[in-house]
């Protein structure tokens, strides 16, 4: 449970000192002891979905009337959920542990043997919102790839975040590993995530994960280096050699499988030599589910799509909700899509390949698709096992960051009584 008495600067210091001493046991851990720790957290969150679904009926009661259904629909545990969290910990306990990889290794005229190897970066801390999964992917992927990790969560899904931690530590107990590697900030108190994000001594990298506000706020107030996770304003661009019903099919899925996810598409562009032919279909297709907002050439085409205002090529909506653009070929698609995409995951509709491929160059988005759904923008889904965010920054990892990108390197030099001139 959260405690409001404890004193947010002291309560940070005591968990990044927890956490500095439980990082430097997993240098030493196993890759079977990281691996049993994962698989009895898997097996401890099966044995507690009751008291799980239990607290997270708490924290979504605690939001229903204050919140948009697509927050609510990310907060909400249920048992298919809380399955797919615990087969999320199994999948990355089967994936090769990246510490210790060798990266490259090379030998020097004097006689030098040089080696560079994928070592933990240390201590995480992680920031995000509503969604309770969030944790156990987190503290499963910074478990396998040797690190620490605090946890601090919205307030709103504070309850299940308790349950999924307490899951986490059995685990690692069970596995004979530092429990301290799985830490949450037990305060509610704001004031906790502006001492997280100066930890500079204990704290080596804060990741934030969720809304414009947050990563923004990471982004002007931490000393702590940070890997940003911006929103996910997505677009899904349908090019005049596209095959129209498959990018209909596609889209109807980038947009509404789930509305509340950073991969959903929220802006959909259509070139102007299919617009006759497509706009119809997709509002057919879309069937009443979701609110399309077009320029005055899609509202033209058809009257079921209400006028955008400017905001609208802006928005991450995270409703059922999407903006339609008018282009005028794949030049202009390509400067319409630079301009307001921010730089996630952008698509491209076609059967062209000299299109598809001058669209994903010059595309500088963390992640670019040809004729796929934008919601596949998920580690999982690119066989990590799951991911702790999608970076959308270019430096240290970009895209979704899975165990390779919570690792760092290192140099072994290895001699035999070399000397330097």
């Amino acid at each position: 449970m959260t405690d409001q008495t404890l004193d947010p600067q002291i309560h940070i210091t005591t968990l990044g000192q927890n956490a500095r001493k439980a990082a430097q046991g997993l240098l030493s851990a196993s890759t079977d002891a990281k691996n049993t720790a994962l698989r009895e957290a898997a097996k401890a969150l099966r044995d507690a979905t009751p008291e799980l679904l239990e607290a997270n009926a708490e924290d979504v009661k605690s939001v229903e009337g204050k919140k948009p259904d697509s927050f609510i629909d990310r907060l909400r545990l249920n048992e298919d959920r809380i399955e797919g969290m615990a087969g999320a910990l199994e999948e990355i306990a089967e994936l090769p542990d990246p510490v210790g990889r060798s990266l490259a290794s090379f030998d020097r005229p004097n006689g030098l043997k040089i080696e560079r190897v994928a070592v933990p970066i240390g201590v995480i801390g992680m920031i995000y919102e509503s969604r309770p999964n969030v944790g156990a992917d987190a503290s499963a992927l910074c478990l396998k790839s040797g690190n620490a990790v605090i946890l601090r969560g919205g307030s709103e899904s504070r309850h299940s975040t308790r349950v999924i931690v307490e899951c986490m530590r059995k685990g690692l107990t069970a596995a004979g590993l530092p429990e301290d590697a799985v830490q949450t900030v037990g305060t509610t108190d704001r004031a906790a995530v502006a001492a997280l994000l100066k930890a500079d001594e204990y704290v080596d990298l804060v990741i934030p994960r969720g809304g414009r506000g947050l990563v923004e706020l990471v982004r002007d107030q931490a000393s702590v280096p940070t890997l940003l996770h911006l929103d996910g304003n997505c677009h899904s661009y349908v090019h005049e050699a596209a095959d129209l019903d498959k990018a209909a099919e596609v889209i109807r899925n980038a947009k509404l499988r789930r509305t509340g996810v950073c991969g959903a598409t929220e802006s959909i562009v259509v070139d102007r030599a299919v617009a006759k032919d497509f706009v119809p279909r997709l509002t057919a297709i879309m069937g009443g589910d979701c609110e399309l907002r077009g320029d005055e050439e899609a509202v033209a085409i058809d009257s079921s799509i209400t006028p955008a205002t400017e905001a609208d090529w802006n928005t991450e909506y995270l409703d059922p909700i999407a903006s339609v653009k008018v282009v005028d070929g794949l030049d202009q698609a390509i400067e319409w899509v630079s301009e307001h995409s921010s730089h996630h995951t952008d698509a491209i509709m076609t059967e062209d390949d000299d299109a598809a491929r001058r669209f994903m160059t010059s595309i500088d988005s963390a992640i670019v698709m040809r004729n796929a759904s934008t919601q596949f923008a998920d580690g999982g889904e690119f066989g990590m096992g799951a991911e702790i965010g999608i970076a959308t920054g270019k430096m240290h990892a970009r895209g979704p960051v899975g165990l390779e990108q919570l690792c760092s390197f290192k140099y072994l030099v290895h001699g035999n009584g070399q000397t330097r001139p």
